[in-house]
C-alpha cells in the first residue's frame, strides 16, 4: 500500500467539477464498509452505477470497482438511505477554497445536502434545507462550531480564496506575513505547502525568498501562476499520477501536468478521480475485508485490555458476518438451481448475441433488458436478475456466460463453504482472545496494587513525540530537535507567529519552539484510577496566552531557556550552568549573506537576543496520562512539581540514563523506551518526589 496523501483544496476543486457531471443522477444505496469509509452508489439514466467513495480526512472520488459491502448497514448508512434514497443530485459546491464539498439533493420532501469535510480527521454531515444537522458521521465540538445532531451546520472559518486575489490583495497578505515566501503562500494565501512550492517553481522564484525582497515582476508572476492553476483546477481535464518511476510504491495524484517535485515521472489518467482510483482504489475496495478479518486494530491509545476487548468484539462480528454471508450465498446458489431454466435462457441469449455483435456492443445493449443488470466483457460474466414470487425482477446473481448455470451456482456454494470455515477459525481465535483477557485482567490488578500504571501498546504517537518535548509554566508545550533534521522540522513546521525560538549558546544545540497556545492541562480522572497519576489533555487554547510570548514573565522564559540548555551537550559535559537565548520567529531564517551557505539544522538569527545566563541544569519527569495514554511527562521542575503528584527531579550526575530509565519504568510501569526518550543525553542523578514509590 502506498503512503496516503490527503487531498488539497486544488484537488477538491477539480473533483467538484468532475462530480458535477453526475448532476441528475439518483442516489441508490449508502454503505459504510469501514469506520473510515462511506460509499454512496449513484445511478444516472443511461449509465452504469458509480460509487462516490468518501475516505474520511483523506479523499473523495468516483469509482466503478466491484467492492464487497456489509450485509448489515451501519446506523449512519441507514440514515443516508432513509434521507437520500432515490434523491436526485442537483448541485455540487466547494465551500470557498476549503477542503469541503457540499452535495445538494432533491426529493419529494424537498432539498437535503451531504457535506464532506476533508481536513483534520474528516467528516460527512447530512443536513436539511435549513442547514440543521440530521446526522454527522462523527460528532465533534470545536471552538467556533459544533457538529452534532440538531445543531445548525457552520462551515469552518473561511480562509483566503486565491480565486479572488489580485496583485493588491497579494501584497496586502504579504504585509501581514513574517515568514518566507513558501510558508506565506501555504498559510496566508491558502495554497498548502505542496502547491505553494509548485507555484514558486513555476514562477522561478526561490521559495525561501524574503517577502520584502520581492519586486513587482516577481509578484506579477506569482499572481499569474496562481490564477493559471486555479483555472486549470476549475475545469474538466486529465488527472496526473506522479512517481519516481516504474514500480515505485509512493505515488501522488494531481490535477496538473506540472510536476509536484523534481525527478518525478508522469502517468496520465482520464480524470483526477481516475488517478485517485488508480492509486488507492484497490486498497479502498478491500475496506470490508480489513474490518472483518483484521485480528487486531491497534488504535492510538489502546491498552492491552481495551485492545483485547476490541479484538473479541471484532471476532464476534466477524463470526456473525461470515455465517450470515455464507447463508446468503448458499440460498442464492439454491435459488439459481430452482430458476435454472430462466437463467439458462438469459445466458444462452447473451452468448448468441456476443457471437453476432461482440462483447462490447452486447454490453451496451444489455441496459434495455429488465433481467440483465450488467455484462462484464473482461470477465465474461453477467449480473442478472431472477424472478420473485410475482414473476418480477428480484434477486441479482452472477453467472458465467461461457460456463453453465450449474457451475455458477457451484461457485456460490464454494464461497459459502469458505466463509463457514473462516467462521470456525474465528470461533477458535475468540476462545484464545477471551483466555488472554482473563490473564491480562489478573495481571493488571496486581500491577495496580503495586502502584504501577497499566502499559499501553501504540502504533501512533502524538506529533510532539517526534521531538524532544516538555512543558513549562502553566503547561505550555515546548519542542526541540533531536538532530539536524529535527531542528529543521521544528522551525519550518512548528514555529509560528507569537511563539518563541530558544537555543542554548552551544554549537549543535537543539532548535526549540515554545508554543504560544499549545500545551497540556489537567483534566478529569479517566478510567486509569491510580493514585498519583495526573490526567492531562492536549489543548490549543491556553488561558491568558499573550499575543506574543515576548510578553511572558521572565520566570517562565527562564524555565524554557533552562529546558533548552538541558537538551544541549552542556548536560553530557557535566556543566553546572549554561547560557541560552530567545528570539521571535521572524528573527530566525535560512537566508544567508551572499556567498555563504548553511548546513541542515542550522539557522541565522538576526536582531536583538534575550539572554539567559547561569542557567541551572535540571528538569523533571512526572507520572501522567495524555489524552488517556500513560506516559512520562517531562518539563521544567517548576511546571512538573506544580502539576504532577508523583514526579522526580533529574540533574546531571554519574548514573547512566539507561539505568535511570529502567528504575523509573520498573517502579511505574511506564514503557522503558518512552522514559529513555524523555531523559537528556548523558548521565543523570534522580531526586525522587514520589515517582518511585512502591
Amino acid at each position: 500500500m502506498v503512503s496516503e496523501i490527503a487531498m488539497s483544496a486544488f484537488d477538491v476543486a477539480r473533483v467538484r467539477v468532475e462530480l458535477e457531471q453526475l448532476v441528475g443522477a439518483r442516489a441508490q444505496k449508502a454503505y459504510q464498509p469501514h469506520y473510515e469509509q462511506v460509499v454512496l452508489r449513484m445511478k444516472k439514466s443511461g449509465s452504469s452505477p458509480v460509487d462516490l467513495v468518501i475516505v474520511r480526512g483523506k479523499r473523495v472520488y468516483l469509482s466503478e470497482r466491484d467492492r464487497p459491502m456489509p450485509q448489515n448497514p451501519s446506523s449512519f448508512a441507514m440514515t443516508l438511505r432513509k434521507y437520500l434514497g432515490n434523491a436526485r443530485l442537483i448541485g455540487v459546491l466547494q465551500i470557498g477554497f476549503d477542503r469541503v464539498l457540499r452535495l445538494d439533493f432533491e426529493h419529494g420532501r424537498g432539498k437535503i445536502s451531504l457535506i464532506i469535510e476533508m481536513f483534520r480527521d474528516g467528516n460527512a454531515i447530512l443536513i436539511d434545507d435549513e442547514d440543521i444537522i440530521i446526522q454527522p458521521l462523527t460528532s465533534a465540538a470545536y471552538r467556533s462550531r459544533v457538529l452534532k445532531r440538531g445543531e445548525r451546520y457552520s462551515p469552518p472559518p473561511s480562509a483566503t480564496d486565491p480565486r479572488t486575489l489580485d496583485e493588491k490583495g497579494l501584497s496586502d497578505l504579504f504585509k501581514e506575513g513574517d515568514r518566507d515566501l513558501e510558508r506565506t503562500l501555504a498559510g496566508r494565501v491558502n495554497l498548502g505547502r505542496r502547491y505553494a512550492e509548485l507555484v514558486c517553481r513555476i514562477s522561478e522564484i526561490d521559495p525561501r525568498s524574503s517577502i520584502p525582497d520581492l519586486g513587482d515582476k516577481e509578484r506579477s508572476s506569482l499572481i499569474e501562476t496562481i490564477q493559471t492553476l486555479m483555472e486549470e483546477s476549475d475545469k474538466i481535464g486529465e488527472g496526473s499520477i506522479w512517481s519516481e518511476g516504474e514500480g515505485a510504491s509512493n505515488k501522488l495524484f494531481s490535477p496538473f501536468t506540472h510536476s509536484p517535485g523534481e525527478g518525478l515521472a508522469r502517468e496520465a489518467a482520464e480524470s483526477l478521480c481516475a488517478a485517485i482510483d488508480s492509486i488507492y482504489g484497490e486498497h479502498d475496495a478491500k475496506a470490508l475485508a480489513r474490518r472483518v478479518e483484521e485480528a487486531v486494530l491497534e488504535e492510538e491509545g489502546g491498552r492491552d485490555d481495551d485492545r483485547l476487548a476490541r479484538r473479541a468484539n471484532q471476532q464476534r462480528e466477524g463470526i456473525e458476518s461470515f455465517v450470515e454471508e455464507a447463508s446468503v450465498l448458499q440460498k442464492k446458489g439454491s435459488s439459481m438451481l430452482e430458476e435454472w431454466v430462466h437463467l439458462e435462457e438469459i445466458r444462452s441469449q447473451i452468448e448468441q448475441q456476443v457471437s453476432k455483435v461482440g462483447w462490447s456492443l452486447t454490453s451496451e445493449q444489455a441496459s434495455v433488458s429488465k433481467w440483465i443488470s450488467k455484462i462484464d466483457p473482461a470477465s465474461k460474466n453477467a449480473k442478472v436478475l431472477m424472478p420473485d414470487s410475482d414473476g418480477k425482477p428480484g434477486q441479482e446473481v452472477l453467472i458465467s456466460i461461457e460456463g453453465t448455470v450449474h457451475q455458477s451456482a457451484q461457485d456460490y456454494f464454494e464461497r459459502a463453504h469458505t466463509l463457514k470455515a473462516k467462521a470456525e477459525g474465528a470461533r477458535k481465535a475468540l476462545q484464545k482472545t477471551e483466555s488472554e483477557q482473563k490473564k491480562i485482567s489478573s495481571k493488571a490488578e496486581k500491577e495496580r496494587n503495586k502502584g504501577k500504571i497499566v502499559s499501553v501498546r501504540r502504533t501512533r504517537r502524538f506529533w510532539f513525540e517526534r521531538y524532544r518535548w516538555g512543558i513549562v509554566g502553566p503547561g505550555r508545550l515546548m519542542v526541540g530537535g533531536r538532530d539536524a533534521r529535527g531542528n529543521d522540522a521544528v522551525v519550518k513546521r512548528h514555529l509560528s507567529t507569537g511563539d518563541l525560538y530558544l537555543h542554548a549558546d552551544l554549537h549543535g544545540a537543539a532548535s526549540c519552539a515554545l508554543k504560544r497556545v499549545d500545551g497540556l492541562e489537567l483534566g478529569e480522572d479517566d478510567d486509569i484510577a491510580l493514585e498519583g497519576v495526573c490526567n492531562f489533555r492536549i489543548i490549543q487554547s491556553i488561558n491568558g496566552a499573550p499575543e506574543d510570548l515576548q510578553m511572558l514573565s521572565e520566570d517562565e522564559k527562564e524555565e524554557a531557556a533552562a529546558l533548552a540548555a538541558c537538551w544541549s551537550r552542556a548536560w553530557g559535559a557535566g556543566s553546572a550552568a549554561a547560557t541560552a537565548f530567545h528570539v521571535r520567529p521572524a528573527q530566525v531564517s535560512k537566508a544567508t549573506e551572499s556567498g555563504e551557505s548553511l548546513g541542515r539544522g542550522s539557522f541565522v538569527v538576526r536582531g536583538t537576543r534575550g539572554w539567559h545566563r547561569d542557567l541551572v541544569l535540571k528538569m523533571a519527569i512526572g507520572l501522567g496520562t495524555v489524552n488517556g495514554i500513560p506516559m512520562p511527562v517531562p518539563g521544567s521542575v517548576s511546571a512538573i512539581g506544580n502539576l504532577c503528584s508523583r514526579w522526580a527531579e533529574i540533574t546531571p550526575g554519574k548514573e547512566k540514563k539507561e539505568d535511570i530509565a529502567r528504575r523509573i519504568s520498573k517502579a511505574t510501569g511506564l514503557d522503558h523506551g518512552e522514559v529513555l526518550a524523555a531523559l537528556p543525553s548523558g548521565n543523570c542523578d534522580l531526586i525522587d518526589h514520589g515517582l518511585l514509590k512502591a
